[in-house]
């Protein structure tokens, strides 16, 4: 790899159609971030949510702050200067590669997702310093082998890697599953790597009601996890304090956002 790369994009096998009839995850959560990239559907869907359960558009915008924190953080507290970000969602204002290369220009970054409009947004969005590298890949997150297999066309498994999943393990129906899938993933990366994790617990039984009628409108069921299997992704990592907490909470810079999110939890952990 050179010291200065454009963006680059790999498509795997998924499947490149863009499906407008159903709500998509990322760009219902473009729409929760007041986003532009969206469809009727989507926007129909997430207003839907948000009668049900008012408080999602502040859990996203408390998870888009903590995804800031915790990345400057592995950059200055723990000098990571490469990120894998799965299930990264529509580009938007303080995308990953921003945060970290705006702290250490040479930092890379590696995004995955499947959807085919994140994909259309890739190479404009998704620019890097002339010392680092961004690279994108079109997989699926049930597909780790081929996520690693990508990643390690840009990153070097030899030195610590970011691992970022935020929003995203939800969308696996069973848990044991996306249990093996997040260790499957970080028994790639060397030791001395980290795992960033946002998800949606099932403690306010609201949130549980509104995404149980989102998976009603044909989108892909989000399934809330309790806080102690959210915790259990962290297990035989080294929890970076305050450990695993509501998201708006972590190394908190608005306490009144902080305050008024419930329902996600999010953690940074260490493997040693």
């Amino acid at each position: 790899m050179s010291d200065s790369e454009d963006v680059q994009i790999r498509v795997s096998s998924v499947s490149g159609e863009m499906d407008t009839t159903v709500p998509h995850a990322a760009r219902v959560w473009n729409f929760w971030l007041d986003g532009k990239d969206h469809y009727a559907v989507d926007r129909a869907a997430g207003e839907e949510f948000l009668q049900v359960f008012p408080g999602m558009r502040t859990a996203a915008q408390a998870s888009r702050g903590c995804l800031g924190r915790m990345v400057r953080h592995l950059v200055a507290e723990c000098g990571v200067r490469q990120f894998l970000d799965v299930g990264t969602g529509l580009p938007t204002a303080e995308n990953t590669h921003e945060i970290a290369q705006r702290a250490a220009p040479e930092c890379r970054i590696v995004y995955v997702d499947n959807d085919p409009l994140v994909l259309a947004h890739a190479r404009a969005l998704l620019t890097s310093t002339p010392e680092g590298a961004t690279r994108y890949v079109h997989a699926d997150v049930h597909e780790p082998e081929t996520i690693i297999e990508a990643a390690r066309e840009a990153l070097d498994f030899g030195q610590p890697v970011a691992l970022i999943l935020f929003g995203i393990m939800g969308l696996i129906p069973e848990y044991a599953r996306a249990r093996s899938i997040v260790d499957t993933l970080l028994a790639a990366l060397p030791p001395g790597s980290y795992l960033a994790l946002f998800d949606v617990d099932d403690s306010d039984s609201a949130a549980v009601d509104a995404a149980r009628r989102y998976a009603e409108s044909g989108a892909i069921p989000y399934n809330h996890r309790t806080p102690e299997e959210i915790a259990g992704y962290f297990t035989g990592l080294e929890l970076v304090e305050p450990g695993v907490v509501r998201s708006g909470h972590w190394h908190a810079e608005d306490p009144e956002l902080a305050r008024r999110d419930t329902t996600t939890l999010a953690g940074l952990g260490r493997k040693p």
